[in-house]
């Protein structure tokens, strides 16, 4: 019985080397209140603007499984995309408290409803799905790179995907849930947003591919001071549903050195790129365009500067904060959605973010993507 196990493990991973896989759509889901610059008033620092180039972002009234359950409702409406045909889902969501956190400063049950693949279950069974396999990580803003890392080495040699199935890879975030409006550091920088992105083999017809998923990776990397931590916090200033503001009795939130991540990021980003060339031997003139996670304006030009130095030639997309805010591991599919059309040849995707709370470290990641060179799929 083990040498049979042993040998279905054996085929389906050899199968997972052979088969090919991309990015067939992307559909991103975008909550309804607005949260302008003018709501925080004198709460936001006076150069925030010129560093982030965020002019406003959303907010979502609900948790991350009602928000991630609107994305795949609005994707399961297209006629040429069945809810049947989905066969994997990974479950990517930053703004879950971290085990370690919660189980110190939430009573148990409040504790588990922070557990990612047990919300991934949840997500499965809001939307009707029945999944092949189902993971929930969170990976802060480097969750997109985790997730494709996990997709190659654990769910692709898993079970074998059929040319008319996917993979779904959904975001949510709603960090305005563990957000301090009132920090002149943090209070401004996220938004809150979902995106869905479906993986199909490269030889589908029925969900055609329009960038192949080459590689990827996701690292921890140790610096020299912890520069993200939460802690449990009395009468916490929130937005409300009409816009307007109130404080929470109690409410835990995270807290983050903006000094230090600034200073790291661009590097911990650029790093991760030059690294993946070097692994699939390519070289920097190789690469025709550079989807960073979106941080914000400064921290994407300071590492556009870093991979200028490292010999790529060709500018990393920015701009992307402006009505959004930085949405974590939903910013690199919603560039990539946003530029669906415009991207060619090989195209890098690196990202950066804190590592866990209280330690020393950040997370790097990166994901190497190709343009489909056949008819060209539909973002969604």
């Amino acid at each position: 019985m083990r040498l049979a196990q042993k040998s279905i493990r054996t085929r389906l991973a050899d199968f997972s080397k052979q088969v090919r896989v991309g990015i067939s759509s992307i559909k991103t889901f975008e909550p309804e209140l607005v949260l302008p610059n003018s709501w925080y008033d004198s709460l936001m620092a006076r150069k925030f603007v010129k560093h982030t180039g965020i002019s406003k972002r959303r907010i979502a009234m609900v948790d991350e499984v009602d928000l991630a359950a609107r994305a795949l409702d609005d994707v399961f409406s297209s006629q040429t995309i069945q809810a049947s045909d989905c066969a994997g889902l990974i479950f990517v969501c930053p703004s879950l408290i971290p085990q370690s956190v919660a189980r110190k400063l939430l009573p148990q049950r409040e504790a588990q409803q922070h557990q990612p693949t047990r919300r991934a279950f949840e997500l499965a069974n809001k939307t009707r799905i029945n999944p092949k396999r189902i993971l929930g990580i969170n990976g802060f803003c480097s969750g997109y790179a985790k997730a494709m890392n996990l997709l190659q080495r654990k769910f692709l040699p898993s079970f074998k995907l059929e040319s008319n199935q996917f993979i779904a890879i959904v975001t949510s975030s709603c960090i305005s849930r563990i957000t301090d409006f009132s920090c002149r550091q943090s209070g401004a920088l996220f938004g809150d947003f979902a995106s869905v992105t479906l993986v199909s083999r490269c030889d589908s017809a029925k969900y055609p591919v329009q960038f192949e998923i080459v590689d990827s990776n996701f690292e921890k990397v140790t610096t020299n001071r912890p520069l993200f931590d939460f802690s449990k916090r009395e009468n916490v200033l929130m937005p409300t549903l009409d816009g307007g503001r109130k404080l929470a009795p109690s409410r835990i939130v995270f807290s983050i050195d903006g000094m230090g991540i600034a200073d790291i990021a661009p590097r911990a980003m650029a790093n991760a790129a030059t690294k993946m060339i070097k692994k699939n031997d390519l070289q920097p003139e190789q690469i025709a365009g550079i989807v960073p996670h979106q941080a914000g304006a400064g921290i994407v030009r300071l590492t556009g500067m870093k991979l200028e130095q490292a010999g790529f030639e060709v500018a990393p997309i920015n701009g992307l904060t402006s009505e959004l805010g930085n949405v974590s591991s939903g910013s690199v599919p919603y560039a990539l959605h946003q530029h669906w059309n415009d991207l060619e040849g090989n195209i890098l995707c690196p990202v950066a973010a804190v590592g866990s709370p209280g330690k020393p470290e950040v997370s790097q990641g990166c994901v190497l993507l190709k343009a489909a060179s056949k008819t060209r799929a539909v973002a969604g």
